[in-house]
C-alpha cells in the first residue's frame, strides 16, 4: 500500500515533477507569485539545505522606493517588478533563468507573463515564446487609461468608486502611462541607466 503523498503536494502547493525539471536545468528559477494586491518576482536557486533567494523585487517596493502610486496588482506594476528584478539579477551576475509559476499555468497576457517580459527587457535571458506577452499598450497601462477616461465621461460616480485607490494614491488613472514611464525611468536612474 503506497504511503500518503508529500504534504505540500497534498495541500496543492508544489508540483514536484515540474519543480525537479526546473532544478535539473541548472539555472536559477525566475519565480513569479502574486495576489490581487501585490506581486513578487524572485531569482532563486535550489540547494540541499533549501531554496536560496539571489535577488527579489515586489510591487510593494515600487510604491515605497520608486514612487509608484497606482495599483500594485495590475499588469504595469507586475512588469515593473520583473524589470527591477532583472536589473538586480544582472548586478549579481545572473544572466539567465527559467520561469517558475508554481502550480499556475502561464497564460497569454497575464501578470506573470508581464513580469517575465520586464525581466527580459532588463536583459535577463529567459526561455520563452513571443506570443505569451501582453501587448505594449497593456504593459504601459494605456487600456486602463482609456477605460478610466470613458468611464469618467459616462458615469462619474462609478469612476470614483472603481478608481478610488488610484485617486487616493495621488495619480489619475488617465495618466497611468505617463506615471508608468516616470517610475521606469526612476528604476533606470537608480541603476545608473538613466
Amino acid at each position: 500500500m503506497p504511503g500518503l503523498p508529500l504534504k505540500r503536494r497534498r495541500l496543492k502547493r508544489t508540483d514536484y515533477r515540474k519543480r525537479l525539471k526546473l532544478i535539473l536545468s541548472g539555472k536559477p528559477r525566475l519565480v513569479v507569485r502574486g495576489a490581487n494586491k501585490n506581486y513578487q518576482v524572485q531569482a532563486i536557486v535550489a540547494e540541499p539545505q533549501g531554496d536560496r533567494v539571489l535577488a527579489s523585487a515586489s510591487t510593494m517596493e515600487l510604491s515605497k522606493k520608486y514612487g509608484w502610486k497606482a495599483s500594485r496588482g495590475n499588469i504595469p506594476s507586475a512588469y515593473l517588478a520583473g524589470y527591477l528584478l532583472g536589473l538586480r539579477a544582472l548586478c549579481k551576475g545572473i544572466e539567465e533563468a527559467v520561469l517558475d509559476t508554481g502550480l499556475k499555468r502561464l497564460i497569454k497576457g497575464s501578470r506573470a507573463s508581464a513580469a517575465m517580459k520586464g525581466a527580459l527587457d532588463a536583459g535577463l535571458k529567459v526561455p520563452h515564446g513571443e506570443n505569451v506577452f501582453p501587448d505594449e499598450e497593456r504593459i504601459r497601462g494605456i487600456h486602463i487609461a482609456r477605460y478610466a477616461d470613458s468611464l469618467q465621461k459616462m458615469n462619474p460616480e462609478l469612476y470614483k468608486k472603481t478608481f478610488s485607490s488610484y485617486l487616493a494614491g495621488g495619480v489619475r488613472p488617465e495618466e497611468l502611462p505617463r506615471h508608468f514611464e516616470a517610475t521606469k525611468a526612476e528604476i533606470d536612474k537608480s541603476f545608473g541607466r538613466g
